[in-house]
């Protein structure tokens, strides 16, 4: 897959323990492979985050996971229950992944894709305030 990278989040991954590299490739390589148009930045002074039309999801590695914030609020759907952490957050709710977990990257990409979606089509915070 060849997509647009930013050497700031290069940055941040290459100074990562290798399974944590890993973890952040894929993750990478899946919000891209969910619309070719994503883009990727650095926010909050060191953070990589995929955007398109608004934030998708950004990368928080800790000392033993790597922490995935779906910026969603909470409105796309679980159905495989992947979601690991801030089910009642209202901003983003977040898929952790430790060392030797595997990923599951059908369930992912399709919350990718619901919210590039509901980017789209006016952001989370429009949808929820319609949807009222």
């Amino acid at each position: 897959m060849t997509y647009t990278k930013d050497p700031r989040v290069d940055a941040y991954i290459d100074g990562l323990p290798g399974w944590q590299q890993d973890i952040c490739h894929e993750v990478r390589d899946l919000v891209h492979a969910a619309d070719p148009e994503v883009a990727e930045t650095i926010k909050r002074t060191r953070q990589p985050y995929f955007v398109l039309q608004g934030n998708i999801c950004a990368l928080l590695a800790a000392k033993d996971h790597v922490n995935v914030f779906l910026y969603d609020g909470a409105i796309v759907p679980d159905p495989e229950g992947i979601i690991t952490a801030g089910h009642e957050n209202k901003t983003a709710r977040t898929v952790a992944f430790r060392q030797g977990e595997a990923i599951n990257a059908p369930a992912l990409t399709a919350m990718f894709r619901q919210i590039i979606a509901n980017n789209r089509a006016g952001g989370w915070r429009k949808l929820k305030r319609d949807a009222s």
